[in-house]
């Protein structure tokens, strides 16, 4: 396409103002669907395990397809990839629907595949889309003609399959993620779609700006099935003009296409990578990226409360004591979410967000309180130093409970060394972190303390 549009004028017909009946043929499947690569060479992305000398290309190639999942956003290709494979492997295409089917659909597929296999030799490949929808009972159905290879089962699926998918199913297949296509993918699309005359929009006259081609490109996500539509859109609704050429132009394309449809499940592995990218850049001091996934999850309609309380989390764990307002302005964005709530709730969350990511940081919160914790899963336990028990009950003096406390407000500093443990251990390990530094100076002179005194009392 290079910097100029991209001209599209057919063949060396005479210019008119409108196409006619048979260069506008019918095309009731919208755009994406007609444009279905039918090979290898035709399909678009997936260099990672399509590319060549790849494991899944190698076995597509060599006819040594069993069974397999794909998982990945909507508009990647799984359905697209599983017709390939049949049809390149010689296979019996069928297809049942994780939203549709039932078990005795089930059944009748996977008998016709019994007798297809014994009669003509013809192996299946069963093509499950959504199979995470799926109950158990429906996919253990499954599980004996794909362990025998009556059938090669292909699933597709949005969701992670090894939350969402059978252990024994997914035991039993081989896995492949599918990524959103690139940009440069998108646009190479479109070009084949808008020269192809049997099935793409080459029958028409059209001059589409790169600019536009590259905004659908971009507000698309990586999705094949929205870009192509897109495009399709702002082409069949956008009159020739006085020569007979359709100019999309880039307002144009933004009408097609006004609001990109964040990838973002409220359940799934998009809900929980996001949020996990979002702690990760805080804990990371980067707080560009950190806002950048926070306005991922607003744009998706996330529950605020759900991202203020890993905010709250991030602020004890990984900002901890070297700057203790983190947790104070954590919660205070927590509160002010649930009494404002979207879109005001922005404001606060963000600022929380930004504090977090830009302060000192610092885990000893988080590693102190565990390493605490596995000594009183696994050590002995410790009784209370005899000082340290309760004194303010009738006899609590003959059992010489109490004895020997020394009140701190008493000493000199606040600071009375003494016993408060039975025994040497050491779980707080302050860093030199913002605050934290001046915290350090404190609890290393106190412990210097309280060594003397103890060596002072063996003495």
């Amino acid at each position: 396409m290079g910097d100029d549009l991209f001209n599209q004028t057919g063949n060396a017909s005479p210019l008119h103002s409108e196409p006619t009946a048979e260069e506008r043929p019918a095309r009731p499947a919208p755009l994406a669907a007609r444009m279905r690569p039918r090979s290898l060479e035709e399909y678009a992305g997936q260099s990672h395990i399509l590319g060549p000398g790849m494991l899944l290309r190698r076995a597509i190639e060599a006819d040594r397809i069993q069974s397999l999942i794909f998982y990945g956003p909507p508009g990647v290709g799984k359905t697209s990839l599983a017709q390939i494979i049949a049809a390149q492997t010689r296979n019996r295409f069928e297809r049942l629907s994780g939203v549709e089917s039932n078990v005795s659909d089930m059944r009748r597929v996977l008998s016709s595949a019994v007798h297809r296999l014994q009669n003509t030799g013809q192996p299946t490949l069963l093509f499950i889309d959504e199979i995470h929808r799926f109950n158990k009972t429906q996919q253990d159905v499954l599980l004996p003609d794909v362990e025998s290879g009556v059938i090669r089962l292909v699933g597709a699926t949005t969701h992670n399959p090894f939350f969402f998918v059978n252990s024994p199913l997914v035991s039993r297949s081989q896995i492949f993620e599918l990524r959103p296509l690139t940009e440069a993918e998108v646009l190479a699309l479109f070009a084949r779609a808008l020269t192809d005359v049997d099935r793409g929009l080459g029958y028409l006259r059209t001059e589409v700006g790169p600019e536009a081609l590259e905004h659908l490109a971009r507000a698309s996500d990586g999705d094949a099935r929205k870009a192509l539509n897109a495009l399709e859109l702002a082409v069949l609704t956008t009159p020739p003009d006085p020569t007979g050429i359709i100019r999309v132009s880039l307002s144009i394309a933004e009408q097609s296409v006004q609001k990109k449809a964040i990838v973002y499940d409220g359940d799934g592995d998009a809900h929980y990578d996001t949020i996990s990218a979002f702690i990760k850049s805080m804990r990371g001091s980067d707080p560009d990226a950190a806002l950048y996934w926070l306005a991922k999850m607003i744009h998706a309609g996330e529950d605020p409360r759900f991202i203020t309380r890993r905010i709250v989390i991030c602020a004890a764990e990984d900002v901890g004591l070297a700057d203790p307002m983190a947790l104070v302005l954590a919660n205070a964005a927590h509160q002010a979410a649930e009494f404002i709530g979207w879109p005001e709730a922005r404001i606060p969350i963000a600022e929380a967000t930004i504090y977090i990511a830009s302060a000192h940081k610092s885990n000893t919160s988080i590693t102190s309180i565990d390493a605490a914790l596995e000594d009183v899963k696994k050590g002995r336990t410790l009784p209370v130093p005899a000082a340290l028990r309760d004194g303010h009950y009738a006899g609590a003096e003959r059992l010489g409970h109490g004895k020997g406390y020394q009140y701190s407000h008493d000493a000199p500093g606040h600071f009375a060394p003494q016993d408060f443990l039975g025994a040497e251990r050491r779980y707080y390990e302050p860093t030199e972190q913002g605050t934290e530094k001046k915290i350090k100076e404190r609890v290393d002179r106190w412990r210097a303390l309280a060594s003397e005194a103890r060596k002072r009392e063996r003495a």
